[in-house]
């Protein structure tokens, strides 16, 4: 690897730390401001109309406050929950969620058993190095958490490892388009990154395959949200715990004339009396496939290796 290319790949990798304090910090706040989230998350709950599995653990990576994790207790109503999340907060805020539900009086007998909740289990971590033993998951979701990710590949292979034989993998994260507008608009202000960098389509559908996956699903679409004013696509991306955390994101402030040259930029793509933001959103599912050898019995072994 060259000087140059280790240099943008430092300029790209994500800082955990950073990710995680941005989500604590958004985590009180993070359910008025993820109308995306939820949105993309429900089409990917639609998607599992179409496959005929019911499994006997979930895992929800990247959980946040519980949305999903909640989505998918209501699907499977007799499968065990594990959610993990980078950020404690966001499991202190999903915990609130699901107490919120229940009445006061069935709490105080001990009643939230019968609406499932004790079925969700909160497990801090980071997705890259999954704190679970092998084979223990039946579905593996996630919904636009790997794109806080620095090694996809790596990734691919932790959630295989934790896949029981047989078990289902459903994602969504973003793809190269997502937030073009701003990053058009900042690379006219400075040389700085002002927007993480996404992984495109083909490239996710090739990790999978390499890390092991079966019958790879790949597809996706573009969601578009307007805004009156650019501060406020700003505002949103803070209030949801999406701040720049690559390694050449600006160290301090942004200067007063770069955000000037940014904004303007920014408004002549106004249309419509509105300002565009878009969303490349991915979706992939993929089997963990049955091992070849595994399916071979001591005899049959002894038959094909005397052949």
């Amino acid at each position: 690897m060259s000087a140059n290319e280790s240099a943008v790949n430092h300029d790209h990798f994500i800082d955990k730390r950073r990710v995680r304090k941005a989500f604590e910090r958004a985590a009180p706040l993070y359910d008025q401001a993820a109308i995306l989230q939820r949105e993309v998350c429900d089409r990917m709950l639609s998607r599992l109309e179409y496959i005929k599995y019911t499994p006997d653990v979930v895992l929800d990576a990247g959980s946040g406050t519980g949305h999903g994790t909640r989505k998918l207790l209501e699907r499977y109503p007799d499968a065990s929950m594990l959610a993990v999340d980078i950020a404690p907060g966001m499991h202190w805020q999903a915990r609130h969620q699901v107490n919120s539900t229940i009445p006061r009086w069935r709490q105080l007998l001990g009643m939230g058993r019968k609406q499932g909740t004790s079925r969700i289990r909160y497990v801090a971590g980071d997705i890259e190095q999954l704190p679970l033993k092998d084979a223990c998951v039946g579905l593996a979701w996630s919904n636009l958490a790997l794109q806080w990710c620095n090694d996809l590949k790596k990734t691919f292979e932790e959630i295989r490892r934790i896949l029981q034989t047989g078990g289902l993998f459903m994602f969504s994260t973003f793809g190269p388009d997502t937030l073009k507008e701003l990053r058009q608009a900042f690379r006219q202000a400075d040389d700085y990154s002002h927007v993480n960098r996404f992984t495109d389509m083909h490239d996710i559908g090739d990790m999978l395959v390499h890390s092991g996956f079966a019958t790879p699903v790949m597809d996706m679409e573009y969601i578009t949200l307007t805004y009156d004013e650019v501060i406020s696509v700003m505002r949103d991306l803070k209030a949801i715990g999406a701040h720049n955390a690559t390694g050449a994101r600006p160290r301090g402030l942004t200067g007063k004339n770069a955000w000037q040259k940014a904004v303007g930029h920014y408004e002549t793509l106004r249309t419509g009396g509105k300002l565009p933001a878009t969303f490349e959103v991915v979706y992939g599912h993929a089997w963990k496939p049955v091992s070849r050898t595994s399916i071979l019995t001591p005899e049959t072994r002894r038959h094909i290796g005397l052949e």
